[in-house]
């Protein structure tokens, strides 16, 4: 069999494998849901005043998206990975041809469709929600796509490197809620204290939101790198930072459990 069949079949069985977990498949969908009915339709958000949403509605897009792009990849890849050392699958993966990066790479696919489709769903509830008026730059897309193949090398690491399942999803809600609110999300670098702000660099997420937010809301003030294009000079740091993430990430894989 060709690398490209053992990664579609590999793909085609983590696809089944999910859609049989009906309280993932809810869950999966529900969470971003609940998000923007809490705090895009109920708080609002209020630009002529002050607390914590003071951004018009279609500021807080990245957030909304980085959600589903950030949250689902660390869970699902670090709770699989976890659950397949717990039993001995990777043991049992290595007497096949597949390789430990076709592994990554077909759940990575499986998580693209995923989050895909629960994008779509966020985007029409934003804008039908909170009236957001945002354009739909085609820029989305790879910005999804690269945003989950960096996020699944993360979740596989956590998933290495954890003791359990349960260790790989609480170590993927430690490291992503802050990620989640420090990356310029919902909170304005000018929120926070300035020596913060190497930190927020740092971040994966943050390139992620500058660059969605570039391509969505032309009328944000938004920094390109090196001063070209933000929403182009974004998506190339973070297609680096994905690379090198995937890279780690199926070096981490265990071989044998």
């Amino acid at each position: 069999m060709t690398r490209v069949g053992r990664v579609r079949a590999a793909t085609g069985a983590g696809w089944r494998s999910f859609v049989r977990r009906r309280t993932a498949v809810f869950f999966t969908f529900f969470f971003p849901v609940i998000l923007i009915a809490i705090f895009g339709a109920l708080v609002q958000t209020d630009p002529t005043g002050g607390g914590l949403f003071t951004e018009p509605a279609a500021y807080y897009v990245p957030g909304y998206l980085a959600v589903v792009v950030l949250f689902t990849p660390l869970s699902r890849m670090g709770s699989e990975v976890a659950r397949h050392r717990e039993g001995n699958r990777f043991e049992k993966l290595a007497t096949t041809p597949l390789t430990r990066g076709e592994w990554l790479l077909a759940q990575t696919a499986v998580n693209a469709v995923i989050i895909g489709l629960a994008s779509l769903l966020i985007l029409a509830m934003v804008v039908a929600l909170t009236g957001a008026e945002i354009a739909l730059s085609l820029l989305l897309v790879p910005y999804i796509l690269v945003g989950v193949v960096c996020f699944c090398g993360v979740g596989a690491m956590l998933g290495s490197y954890t003791d359990s399942q349960d260790g790989a999803v609480a170590a993927s809600n430690a490291i992503g809620l802050p990620l989640l609110f420090l990356s310029e999300t919902f909170v304005s670098l000018e929120q926070l204290p300035g020596w913060f702000e190497p930190l927020v660099n740092l971040s994966p997420l943050t390139y992620f939101a500058r660059g969605v937010r570039a391509a969505t809301y032309p009328e944000a003030d938004v920094t390109g790198v090196a001063g070209l294009d933000p929403a182009l000079s974004n998506l190339a740091v973070l297609a680096v930072i994905a690379v090198v993430a995937f890279a780690l990430g199926a070096r981490s894989i265990p071989r044998t459990d």
